[in-house]
């Protein structure tokens, strides 16, 4: 399947009062056209800094320090303002986390439509846009005559639709969704997951789902890139990360989803805390935490190398680290 999305080496940095910190360290992965990616990790992470980089949303005091984003053939880290104004919207699409932030209390919701669409494409009418915006909601399940109505009088799971039904408008190619079922109850999360994957299906898209929840890309996503303290862990095709895990964090994690079935089941948590960006350990990021830890671990950062075909895993346990 060919590449849509290729990240080779990417940095961002912060620069602050204690220097300048790594949001993002060396980050390489690719997603291919039709396939759903899954960004996992706990906050702070780097997974939005991430997403926003790809979107050349990075503002200062950030930066995009080095690496490249390829996307279907185009370095968007080359692209000027304009350019890549051109990309945005109509190409890659962002649902971002809050959608009440994201949407102005004081219009209809049919107005952000069509103020949306017409200005990546001026040469559409009010009365076409307003069609395909009546075409999305019927999409989303919501009745057309909603447009009508404002952000507030929608509930969250509604306004996050609103929001994923924006973000398609325009046909992009690629969709990235940040955390897009934060704050919202586990029957309405499960109905925004379920509804990402058959409009995935539908407009053809290829999506990038980040999230700091293990369960939610488990059936949604055909690969997950697990993260920590800007680094990438591991990256593996999603039933084999979830039936063999090969780094010890992303076992963790694992081990931190509660089964239903199981009852008097002891909760486990990751022990420690994740570690302060502006002052890392030395050597690999999870060593504090990691109950494998020895000595290469407290002194060698390990890469990123390829085990078992088609994963990769950053860890001293796997070949030359």
């Amino acid at each position: 399947m060919a590449e849509l999305l290729d990240v080779r080496n990417l940095t961002v940095e912060y620069r602050t009062s204690r220097g300048r910190i790594k949001a993002v360290n060396d980050v390489s992965f690719s997603l291919s056209k039709g396939s759903t990616l899954g960004l996992v990790g706990e906050s702070g992470s780097g997974k939005s800094t991430l997403g926003h980089a790809i979107m050349r949303l990075v503002r200062p005091p950030g930066l995009i320090s080095s690496g490249s984003i390829n996307f279907d053939g185009v370095d968007l880290l080359s692209l000027n303002e304009e350019e890549i104004r051109r990309v945005r919207g109509k190409r890659i699409a962002m649902v971002f986390q809050d959608p009440m932030s994201s949407l102005s209390p004081v219009k209809k919701v049919g107005d952000h439509y069509v103020e949306y669409i017409r200005e990546h494409r001026p040469e559409t009418s009010r009365e076409d846009a307003l069609r395909i915006a009546k075409e999305i909601f019927e999409d989303l399940g919501i009745e057309r005559s909603r447009l009508e109505d404002y952000p507030h009088q929608f509930s969250g799971g509604m306004r996050q639709r609103v929001m994923i039904g924006l973000a398609l408008a325009l046909r992009p190619q690629l969709i990235i969704a940040d955390e897009p079922t934060t704050a919202l109850d586990v029957l309405v999360e499960a109905q925004i997951l379920e509804l990402l994957k058959e409009l995935k299906r539908k407009y053809s898209v290829s999506l990038m789902l980040i999230t700091h929840n293990m369960g939610v890309v488990a059936e949604t996503t055909d690969v997950i890139a697990v993260m920590y303290a800007g680094k990438l862990m591991e990256v593996s095709p999603t039933m084999k990360l979830y039936s063999d895990p090969k780094n010890p964090y992303t076992k963790a994690l694992l081990q931190s989803i509660p089964n239903i079935l199981v009852d008097d089941q002891v909760l486990r948590s990751i022990p420690g805390s994740p570690p302060d960006m502006a002052s890392l350990p030395p050597g690999c990021p999870f060593s504090p935490r990691c109950p494998y830890v020895f000595d290469l671990c407290r002194k060698e950062d390990p890469r990123l190398i390829a085990v078992d075909g088609d994963s990769y895993v950053a860890c001293h346990l796997y070949g030359d680290g």
